[in-house]
């Protein structure tokens, strides 16, 4: 089966891996502080010390959402990302389907391959 979008179509089914890593620097004493929902399904809340990571996987599905919201929170800053969005996400996850970020003072970073990073957002 397939979802329909726009500009793209998509496999209903297929299964990504999304994690987040705390990139920060001599932070032990302030972790990460993240939360992240779906419209469904409600992941809950973590604190994340120095290169403490949460993942969890992500099925496509053709009647509900596809797209995980994260809350992050260190010190001051506050930020509110979409960590998976189908339109997005879908081939830029890669081959193996994997879609990672990495939070540090100066933004989040996106790999598919936890290499090779790009900065997508800032605080």
């Amino acid at each position: 089966m397939f979802i329909i979008q726009p500009d793209r179509l998509y496999l209903h089914g297929v299964v990504f891996e999304v994690r987040v890593i705390n990139g920060f620097k001599n932070n032990s004493s302030l972790p990460l502080v993240i939360w992240c929902s779906s419209k469904e399904n409600d992941l809950g809340g973590r604190a994340l010390q120095e290169h403490d990571d949460f993942s969890w996987k992500v099925t496509t599905k053709l009647w509900k959402s596809n797209q995980f919201s994260c809350t992050m929170k260190w010190d001051a800053k506050r930020r509110s990302f979409d960590a998976f969005k189908v339109p997005r996400d879908f081939y830029r996850c890669g081959h193996f389907k994997k879609c990672s970020w990495l939070v540090t003072e100066d933004g989040f970073y996106f790999s598919s391959d936890e290499i090779n990073w790009k900065k997508d957002f800032q605080w």
